[in-house]
């Protein structure tokens, strides 16, 4: 697996990430990639290998094992890595997709025309939706192998002693797991990792919902302050139009008195 590809494509897509985002590319990196890499291939290593039965029953062996271990937990990890991390690839495709077609509106009416994008890597529009959806993604991603973890194992607990039944065993036999500590601790740690990224991915949402609607809100009531002032001021010109033309109407000589008019 090619992780110095998987850091640059992270690396590439924080620059258009939240805080909440830029937290949870750094527990991704330092919390699971980091760990997955360093201790816990180290770990497990070959696990077929140091996982003992006692009995010397050709097959019994393997059959314990596969029955106790259907998935390897390295190899599930590392599916569970690419999976929540490739949908930020779709970000970073989508910004180069608006860069390529404001590059392309320049060439075709000069570099004075006006601009497709204000800001290329700004989430507005339909770059805002991809990003929202790449998240629900990464939930839907790490909640579906927290319970396949759990589900597959019968829980995040590692027994020292294993009773199989399975055939071509003879009887009942007991088999030892290889550190089941050091194993239950690393199974811990990167259950809970998800968690945390389960989390702060369910924050980024909320955050950039609750942003859009505030930014829909002001937006309203602005343009409502914009409408209510120019019916005022548009009544204020009928008014000022009307005692115009009353001024106009006035004559400018007063009336005669009563008692010139009667003589």
């Amino acid at each position: 697996m090619n992780w110095a590809f998987l850091q640059g494509l992270l690396s590439g897509v924080n620059k258009y990430s939240t805080a909440f985002g830029r937290v949870w590319l750094s527990i991704v990196f330092l919390f699971r990639v980091m760990v997955f890499v360093v201790a816990a291939e180290k770990v497990w290593g070959d696990e077929q290998k140091d996982f003992k039965c006692n009995t010397a029953q050709p097959g019994c062996h393997n059959v314990c094992y596969d029955h106790f271990f259907p998935v390897s937990h390295v190899r599930l990890w590392a599916l569970q890595l690419i999976f929540v991390t490739c949908p930020s690839l779709l970000v970073v495709m989508h910004v180069a997709y608006r860069e390529d077609r404001e590059k392309k509106n320049r060439l075709k009416y000069g570099e004075n025309c006006r601009r497709l994008y204000q800001n290329t890597g700004k989430k507005r529009g339909g770059l805002w939706w991809t990003y929202v959806l790449t998240l629900v993604f990464k939930i839907a991603v790490d909640i579906t192998f927290v319970y396949l973890v759990y589900h597959i194992y019968e829980g995040y607990d590692f027994p020292s002693l294993i009773k199989c039944e399975q055939k071509p065993c003879p009887n009942k036999v007991d088999c030892f797991i290889a550190r089941p500590t050091e194993k239950r601790i690393f199974t811990l740690f990167m259950v809970v990792t998800s968690l945390v990224c389960i989390l702060l991915s369910i924050f980024e949402i909320v955050y950039l919902v609750g942003k859009r609607c505030r930014e829909c809100i002001s937006s309203f009531q602005h343009s409502r302050h914009v409408m209510t002032n120019t019916m005022s001021s548009g009544s204020n010109l009928m008014e000022s139009n009307t005692l115009k033309l009353t001024d106009k109407k006035r004559p400018d000589t007063p009336a005669p008195s009563y008692s010139v008019a009667v003589s």
